[in-house]
């Protein structure tokens, strides 16, 4: 219960929820797509049980990436991984980035399909997820497991909506991309490895957080607007 007067507590959980709804976004997608040859009376079946198994899978995920963020150098190659994830999320995105993925008429051969493509794709939400928890203290799983709660009716019944207001209010993506070097900066100064050569105050954790958050700003514009003199 202390944990829950805690400002760092629902500022996590917050972070949480945004990380999840932004690098979420495609799994209400993939799981149209792959339930999309069901018939109609097994499709929301397909939708729902396709959903619980790849929650329950990240949360298992999410479980083991909390441990390994112990390890001495692991937290520098997540926070290299967030960095680029958050540069990517500020870039045009192809509109055929789910063509790839199939479809089943079949129920559990939907299911199978949802959570096979939500590993794949993850890492991203793992590692951000992760993270972010880690101000959470001894509360880090329960932390993550009450924010992706909390988002899955977001992500799946809502995505269209999230989609429209990330389109009509494009600065939601870029602090979302703004995030992921915010953590990524705290994630690589708190590495094991540099605090055995450093003495990491609170002030150094959060110049190294707002270098990452400006860093992925800088070069996603960047290559924002390198990628628009290209198409014209």
């Amino acid at each position: 219960m202390e944990a829950l007067a805690s400002p760092e507590f629902w500022v996590a959980v917050g972070q949480v929820i945004l990380i999840d709804i932004l690098l979420g976004g495609d799994n209400a997608v993939v799981i149209a797509l792959a339930c999309r040859g069901l018939p109609p009376a097994q499709r929301k079946w397909g939708i729902i049980w396709g959903t619980v198994g790849a929650i329950v899978l990240r949360v298992i995920l999410i479980a083991f990436a909390l441990t390994l963020l112990t390890v001495p150098y692991l937290k520098l190659v997540g926070a290299i991984l967030l960095v680029w994830i958050g540069i990517k999320l500020l870039m045009p995105q192809d509109d055929d980035a789910h063509s790839n993925i199939s479809s089943s008429d079949r129920l559990w051969g939907a299911v199978k399909i949802v959570i096979v493509a939500d590993l794949v794709m993850s890492v991203d939400n793992v590692l951000a997820i992760a993270g972010a928890a880690e101000s959470a203290g001894q509360h880090q799983l329960g932390l993550v497991i009450f924010g992706l709660l909390v988002s899955i009716p977001i992500i799946v019944a809502g995505s269209q909506i999230v989609l429209r207001l990330m389109e009509r209010f494009p600065h939601i993506i870029t602090a979302g991309g703004m995030l992921l070097g915010w953590i990524a900066g705290q994630m690589a100064i708190t590495d094991p490895a540099v605090k055995q050569w450093l003495t990491v105050t609170k002030p150094m954790e959060y110049s190294a957080a707002v270098f990452g958050a400006l860093f992925v700003l800088g070069v996603g514009l960047y290559l924002q607007k390198r990628s628009q003199r290209v198409r014209e």
